[in-house]
């Protein structure tokens, strides 16, 4: 695991990569590498968490959880390596079994040379259940409307971190 770390992405995976600029400055961007690694963002994009660990580290596993009732589905993933650079922070995690996917999603927020602070999403993904396999571009398109929603909570760390 850790895959992720270089592009191009494995091939016979289905590849997701979203971007968006959440701020400016070194408070913008300490906000949201908090907020991403506290699982912060995860929670205000309207997903259960259960931790092993308060902050994101490499090993940590964590349960997600996403729906309604008995509706809801539990997603096992586990942290595989975690960015920690001047001005680049993140993780990305791995997919454990009975995952609806098989795969690594990555999550780094940069800021640059100028003062932007930006916050990117990508993944590299295949069906890893029958119902994600017979349910096909629903998959993708849940997996890239979670994208953007985390992109946004990240968004709005920042704007209430002023």
């Amino acid at each position: 695991m850790g895959a992720s770390r270089e592009l191009p992405f494995p091939a016979g995976y289905h590849h997701l990569a979203e971007q968006k600029v959440i701020g400016s400055g070194t408070a913008a961007f300490d906000a949201a590498v908090l907020h991403l690694f506290d699982w912060g963002m995860h929670r205000d994009s309207g997903l259960d968490v259960r931790a092993g660990a308060p902050k994101a580290v490499p090993g940590t596993e964590v349960e997600l959880g996403w729906g309604i009732g008995v509706a809801r589905l539990r997603f096992r993933c586990r942290v595989v390596y975690v960015v920690d650079e001047p001005h680049r922070r993140g993780f990305a995690y791995g997919t454990l079994a009975r995952h609806p996917e098989s795969g690594e999603e990555r999550f780094i927020v940069e800021q640059l040379s100028d003062g932007t602070v930006r916050a990117a999403v990508s993944a590299f993904s295949k069906p890893g259940r029958w119902f994600t396999r017979f349910g096909g571009p629903a998959g993708r398109a849940v997996q890239n409307v979670m994208a953007r929603r985390y992109l946004e909570a990240l968004v709005v760390s920042v704007r209430t971190a002023r």
